[in-house]
């Protein structure tokens, strides 16, 4: 294997796997995804190590493998339901509410659920988010306005700065 490769993999691993859990809400799921990720970048190495941004290349590696499994019969027949969450609840309300976001998050459709991720999570520009999925530019701005209005919908008590809502206060 090469050194340089192994390198790369010790340093970005722990980020391949949190982008990876934002997008499928799933850790066996994410291990799997970050495992086929690993695979392609090692197979195209020389291109990637050439590449202005190797994390960036890697990035839009995941966000498309992801995409792509979504697209595939298996993500069509299989739907997984009555599951535990991957953390357990407790009576913090900041993991409450952290529960609750993962959970409005999994309800996304995977792009809207992609864009979220790469916008909010990666602090990628509205730009280089539309490069990672290969898209233009106003369609990065209308999924994030989906995706945004989608997540208000499902969280309606949750505010950005953590007060409560507008009606709730007065």
């Amino acid at each position: 294997m090469s050194e340089g490769f192994r390198e790369y993999v010790d340093v970005r691993l722990p980020a391949l796997h949190r982008l990876a859990y934002l997008l499928c809400q799933d850790r066996h799921r994410a291990d799997d995804l970050v495992q086929d990720t690993l695979v392609k970048l090692y197979l195209k190495w020389d291109r990637v190590r050439a590449a202005t941004d190797a994390n960036a290349y890697a990035r839009t590696t995941l966000v498309r493998t992801f995409l792509s499994e979504r697209r595939t019969n298996w993500a069509r027949r299989v739907v997984l339901v009555d599951r535990l969450p991957d953390t357990a609840f407790s009576s913090d309300p900041d993991t409450a509410d952290a529960v609750a976001v993962r959970a409005a998050l999994a309800g996304l459709p995977p792009r809207q659920r992609a864009v979220i991720a790469l916008r909010f999570y990666s602090d990628l520009s509205v730009e280089e988010t539309g490069r990672t999925l290969g898209c233009s530019p106003g369609t990065v701005k209308s999924q994030t306005a989906k995706g945004l209005a989608a997540l208000r919908r499902a969280l309606p008590h949750v505010e950005p700065d953590g007060a409560a809502p507008a009606r709730a206060r007065s």
